[in-house]
């Protein structure tokens, strides 16, 4: 009787819960940086359009190039060439007076101001720091306000080499740095606490907005700027 119920040595209980094999989480997708424009002149090198899948983080290599693109972008150039104009009249700041000879400090400026933080925030920090500096979208799935809402956030908040949540000290850093480094090129009138407050404030709000339509504009376009079925 005991013989029947030893076991045969040559098998064993199956245990499910260790041979099972739980599925492998999915590869990670390494995306390029986006090629499209915001009303096809913006652009939006930073924006990942399709986030429902696991995304590689940028290279460090991949980093530096974001910072590159938007700073030699045409787009920007003739932004800050426009920014220079408008400062322009009136002497304001960055206060170097008048004439085509301070306007050229002016337009060099401008180019500095977004280009120094450009390379702080997208190629220093977010290196050492191992942050991604992309624009990752919430997407249609939810309402217009919570999107909104993200888009503010994402100043503040990033996504890690790991892809996890965490504090967007790459963008924050890299702002300060760059704004604090105009006190090289800025004349003396301004580099003021005063200057450099209202400089944050607007790389703030510039930050938002230009989230904004990242998270908004392929909506758009494809509600709006459909192209037409060939016949």
């Amino acid at each position: 009787m005991f013989g029947a119920l030893a076991q045969d040595p040559g098998t064993r209980p199956v245990d499910s819960a260790t041979d099972t094999a739980a599925p492998p989480p999915p590869a990670a997708i390494s995306v390029p940086l986006n090629e499209e424009r915001i009303l096809k002149v913006i652009p939006d090198y930073q924006t990942v359009d399709d986030t429902s899948h696991a995304i590689a983080p940028l290279t460090p290599a991949q980093k530096w190039d974001l910072a590159l693109r938007e700073t030699v972008d045409p787009f920007n150039i003739a932004t800050a060439a426009m920014t220079a104009a408008s400062s322009q009249r009136g002497n304001q700041t960055p206060k170097y007076g008048e004439g085509w000879a301070n306007y050229g400090k002016r337009f060099g400026a401008a180019i500095g101001d977004f280009g120094t933080q450009n390379f702080f925030s997208a190629g220093v920090f977010a290196t050492l720091l191992r942050q991604d500096p992309r624009y990752f979208r919430k997407g249609p799935t939810t309402g217009i306000a919570p999107r909104v809402w993200y888009s503010m956030t994402r100043l503040f908040v990033c996504r890690n080499d790991s892809g996890r949540p965490v504090f967007n000290a790459s963008n924050l850093l890299g702002m300060s740095f760059g704004i604090a480094a105009s006190n090289i090129y800025y004349p003396s009138a301004s580099r003021t606490g005063t200057v450099m407050a209202a400089r944050t404030e607007t790389s703030l709000f510039g930050g938002f907005t230009g989230n904004v339509m990242s998270e908004f504009w392929p909506d758009l376009q494809r509600k709006f700027f459909r192209k037409k079925p060939k016949s």
